[in-house]
């Protein structure tokens, strides 16, 4: 499957784990091109680095190119910011960029208790519990 990897650029660093983990699995995973300058980077060099791609690098628009022709999204819904499985405004523009394509949208940890819960749950996301093997 081809399966882009979303997320928060804070865990760069997991992303990449992770995608080596797919690809052990069979799966072709992508995670956005600009995820290379945040790797080693400290919270607060990866947020003014996020705003800089926003603003400058169409970092929207390039993952949006980049989902097309794939089969699906990972989301990696990690704590942050004092929220459980936390899914930030980027990353629920990425889910509903993916269910419009018809592209299956995984959750790696269940869905949060946020302001947009019902938008999330009515994109019909697939929640694998952390269990990889569960992407098909």
């Amino acid at each position: 499957m081809k399966i882009g990897i979303v997320g928060s650029m804070q865990f760069t660093e997991k992303m990449l784990e992770i995608k080596k983990e797919l690809v052990k699995l069979g799966h072709q995973p992508f995670l956005t091109d600009l995820h290379k300058g945040f790797c080693g980077k400290t919270d607060e060099e990866k947020e003014k680095l996020k705003l800089h791609q926003k603003f400058n690098k169409d970092a929207i628009r390039t993952f949006w190119q980049a989902m097309q022709g794939s089969d699906g999204i990972l989301v990696l819904n990690f704590d942050k910011n004092g929220i459980n499985n936390y899914i930030g405004g980027n990353t629920f523009l990425e889910m509903g960029f993916a269910h419009v394509l018809n592209q299956k949208i995984f959750l790696l940890n269940p869905i949060a208790e946020m302001i947009y819960t019902t938008e999330i749950i009515a994109m019909k996301p697939i929640v694998i519990n952390g269990d990889l093997t569960k992407i098909k």
